[in-house]
């Protein structure tokens, strides 16, 4: 066992103990998914014809406003919004830029649900930089090309290699154990979304077909998670940090752990075309201020964990289980090749689902200031996927977490400091996916004491070994005592 210190080079905000507003009613049934996949583009180019607002670039030879567009409840993105923010790095590395060039630089910052907004308002010229994730990335990408306002992929705030940012989740107690009880059922998802994707990907793996077989509802985050407990929809198919925060809350449990397509998931930051030509020193101190978040993320993860739930209102625990030292998201600033492949393998469900046409990746992807910000050392950071331990024991009152080496011996120090944790993080034993242990389903395999983050795995677990059986968390705990 090994303990995190998180001595802070910032002021953590206190731990909230306001939980976000319960999500809106959930909107009637949408119309089947072609109507849906025709109506986004159209509606989308009628937003970015009609954004409001002022030019983003709100500048004169002086004064130069930035707009950035970000979203505060995707906490995969912190690095490049909420936490960016919080800490006001951006800001700085633009007042020693306006020292260099004499002009004098501010920053508007935009929140929004989702990526989609953020698009619309960059194509019409009234946002400059923004953060959203590999779906919408490649949305933008097309919308940008389509409207002559081309875009570029600059860098990238979080990413899962094998896809575990995304996950389904259906009610506690809910009799659907496997994806293929989804058959005929209702489904809340965003399409366009990188959730959608897993939705889509997941059903076809399992014969499927994710048009015909399921009835879609086509809904923002909250609004589905509405629909979930209103029973409107059967299960739901949404992004970080919608599953863990509606596991945590008890409203619901993982049914498909999106860690089991082995294909990565990642959220980044993209730039307007034109404004990096106009103003490259900004951009370049954007990034600059990324990597000093990332650092400070990854060298005072509960620190940051407070900090962005004090932002937001997510409980610590659920921002921790993403951001955290062991989190579901990997940050890391630099374009990995791994990402750019996942990208171009993105465009072909986007495109069956009409939601864009081609998508040149290579042209889009633009890694030039991001590498400049690192110098000699970008090639070995953009090679490194190296990533801590996921089980992790954060402890009531203590401004640390403890690490260990596998569940087992998380269970032993849970179980002797019983009625003093905080949050439990394990490992699922086959995917690799991080999930609340209480919220886990646990199997004794002889010895073994395995948790898995959704019923499926844990049941495709005990169809293979003979003599494996599942038992409650307090029971994993009872017979570690």
């Amino acid at each position: 066992m090994s303990s995190r210190p998180t001595g802070s080079p910032f002021v953590p905000s206190p731990s909230p103990s306001r939980r976000p507003p319960a999500p809106s009613s959930a909107a009637p049934r949408a119309d089947r998914r072609r109507a849906l996949a025709a109506a986004l583009p159209a509606a989308l180019l009628a937003a970015s014809l009609s954004g409001c607002g002022t030019a983003a670039d709100a500048s004169d030879d002086k004064t130069v406003t930035v707009t950035v567009g970000y979203q505060s409840k995707t906490i995969n993105t912190v690095t490049a919004g909420t936490l960016l923010r919080s800490l006001g790095f951006f800001e700085r590395a633009l007042r020693a830029q306006g020292k260099r060039d004499g002009r004098t630089y501010k920053v508007r910052w935009q929140d929004y649900a989702t990526g989609a907004p953020i698009t619309a308002q960059m194509v019409a010229g009234k946002v400059d930089i923004g953060s959203m994730g590999d779906f919408p990335l490649l949305i933008n990408a097309a919308r940008g090309r389509q409207l002559h306002a081309p875009t570029r992929l600059v860098s990238v705030t979080g990413y899962n290699l094998r896809g575990a940012l995304n996950t389904i989740v259906t009610k506690p107690g809910s009799r659907l154990r496997s994806l293929a009880d989804l058959r005929g059922k209702t489904v809340s998802s965003s399409v366009g979304s990188a959730s959608d994707g897993t939705l889509v990907r997941a059903l076809r793996q399992a014969g499927i077909d994710p048009e015909a077989d399921i009835h879609k509802l086509n809904q923002q985050p909250a609004v589905g998670a509405s629909a979930l407990q209103s029973g409107t929809a059967d299960a739901l198919s949404q992004f970080v940090a919608w599953p863990g925060l509606l596991a945590f809350q008890g409203k619901a449990q993982a049914l498909y752990d999106g860690g089991a397509l082995g294909l990565p998931t990642f959220h980044g930051v993209t730039v307007r075309d034109a404004f990096a030509a106009q103003r490259p020193a900004v951009v370049r101190a954007f990034l600059t201020a990324q990597r000093e978040a990332t650092r400070a993320l990854q060298t005072h993860p509960v620190d940051a964990a407070r900090r962005v739930a004090g932002a937001t209102g997510l409980p610590p625990e659920v921002v921790y289980l993403y951001n955290g030292a062991g989190g579901l998201a990997t940050f890391d600033p630099t374009v990995k090749p791994q990402l750019v492949a996942a990208l171009k393998k993105d465009v072909t469900v986007l495109r069956a689902a009409k939601l864009t046409g081609p998508v040149n990746v290579d042209s889009f992807v633009n890694d030039r200031y991001v590498k400049q910000s690192y110098g000699s050392g970008y090639a070995k950071a953009r090679n490194s996927t190296a990533h801590p331990s996921p089980d992790e024991v954060w402890l009531r009152g203590e401004d640390r977490t403890h690490s260990f080496t596998g569940p087992e011996a998380l269970l032993r120090f849970a179980a002797a400091h019983h009625g003093k944790v905080r949050a439990a993080y394990v490992a699922d034993a086959t995917t690799g996916t991080r999930w609340f242990a209480d919220k886990s389903v646990w199997v004794r395999d002889g010895a073994r004491l395995l948790p898995f983050a959704a019923r499926a795995t844990a049941d495709a677990w005990t169809r293979k070994h003979r003599g494996a059986r599942p038992l409650s968390y307090a029971a994993a705990l009872e017979q570690v005592r």
